[in-house]
């Protein structure tokens, strides 16, 4: 087989795909043990992909309200769990610890990382998954890994030279950062390889990278779900992960659309020890038709088109309209709030438009950073001055 490929699930007919998958999800819901007798009588009907509409779709919102009856998994069918791990809400995830369990091997593959590697992993270690998940990809092909996690800019940049980093992980923009740090400190660094998540990979820095010599692909995973698509070197769309079943519905039910249409992206994982049925992602994408010219044969998706509700990424963290809420609860004279993100450079930005009669913007910022986990510009603006159009989050950056 061809070096390009990671195993030979990823060339398998249609046809072969199909019939595994229909054996394997049959397997996974004759193995959930938290169904109620009505969900377990629509699951007896299903016996392949093509009849999952027939079940409900599992949202973020109800995972939580399950794990607030039930800490900490909601009384999910878990096994073998070797982490816990939270995530905004705060919503809890499970993670194992056998051979590539959140399947990000088949990506940093795609992306050309392999046992001559040393792979400076920048995503976070603590509560969050994603710096597990990309070190047992990193594992899972053979590199070796340095655990970086984020910040202290300049340490980053010794220990890159140090080593001798061949390749990155983590969120699109923090390497940008890295680099320009580098250029200040005069040091030459050997990064030519970049496996990205966590945001939008914008063209204008894919092409930065790739004008200093570094090739720079992109996956689409969660926390919940680990892998669910991944980019080739044809960089042709994203290539749907060989452990789940993707389906593209309309944002707010379980209906699916038409092919090419775009719609919600609803994930069932066929991870035995933490199976997700239909699980809505809130992301917006679309399948593409054909095969990818790379060769591998899985459906493909057109990547990351935006939020079907306002819950915005902004550098590598969700906002949700819950967490702004609750900022205008902590403050009797916040009449409203707005978070915008933007960019500035190659960089998300978050400004926080708070409606107020006067008020503190530094005890703001502060509630912004606790409630929201992330550090924002705080504006204040008149009563009535916000639009009145629903929105809580607006998302002003450019995708095309």
């Amino acid at each position: 087989m061809s070096a390009s490929y990671f195993d030979e699930l990823e060339t398998r007919s249609a046809d072969e795909r199909a019939t595994a998958q229909a054996g394997q999800l049959r397997q996974v819901l004759a193995g959930l043990g938290d169904a109620d007798d009505a969900w377990r009588e629509a699951a007896a009907r299903v016996t392949g992909p093509e009849d999952l509409p027939k079940l409900p779709v599992l949202r973020k919102s109800d995972l939580s309200g399950r794990q607030k009856a039930a800490p900490p998994f909601g009384g999910m069918a878990v096994r073998n769990a070797t982490h816990v791990f939270q995530s905004p809400g705060p919503i809890y995830e499970p993670g194992g610890s056998s051979a590539d369990w959140f399947r990000m091997g088949r990506f940093l593959h795609a992306a050309g990382l392999g046992p001559d590697d040393i792979v400076q992993n920048c995503f976070g270690y603590h509560l969050t998954p994603a710096g597990h998940m990309f070190e047992s990809g990193a594992r899972a092909v053979g590199a070796m890994v340095l655990p970086a996690g984020v910040g202290q800019t300049e340490l980053q940049v010794t220990a890159a030279r140090d080593v001798g980093t061949t390749a990155y992980a983590g969120t699109p923009d923090y390497l940008k950062v890295i680099l320009e740090k580098a250029d200040e400190m005069g040091v030459s660094l050997g990064i030519t390889k970049a496996a990205v998540g966590g945001g939008a990979l914008f063209p204008s820095l894919r092409q930065y990278y790739a004008d200093r010599g570094i090739s720079c692909l992109q996956c689409y995973a969660t926390a919940d779900l680990g892998n669910v698509a991944y980019e080739s070197a044809a960089m042709e769309g994203m290539i749907v992960d060989e452990g789940v079943i993707v389906e593209i519905v309309t944002p707010g039910t379980g209906d699916p659309v038409p092919p090419g249409e775009v719609g919600e992206v609803v994930v069932t994982s066929l991870n035995p020890d933490y199976p997700l049925i239909r699980f809505a992602t809130g992301d917006l994408s679309a399948l593409m038709p054909g095969q990818s010219p790379c060769g591998r044969t899985n459906t493909r998706i057109k990547g990351w088109m935006g939020r079907a509700d306002q819950t915005t990424k902004i550098k590598g963290m969700f906002v949700r309209p819950e967490q702004v809420a609750a900022l205008v609860a902590q403050h009797d004279e916040i009449n409203k709030a707005r978070v915008v993100a933007s960019r500035a450079g190659e960089k998300d930005v978050m400004t926080v438009h708070i409606e107020a009669s006067g008020g503190d913007a530094t005890l703001y910022a502060q509630s912004v950073a606790s409630l929201l986990k992330l550090k924002g510009e705080v504006v204040i603006v008149d009563p009535g001055t916000l639009p009145k159009d629903g929105l809580v989050i607006e998302d002003q950056r450019s995708y095309d």
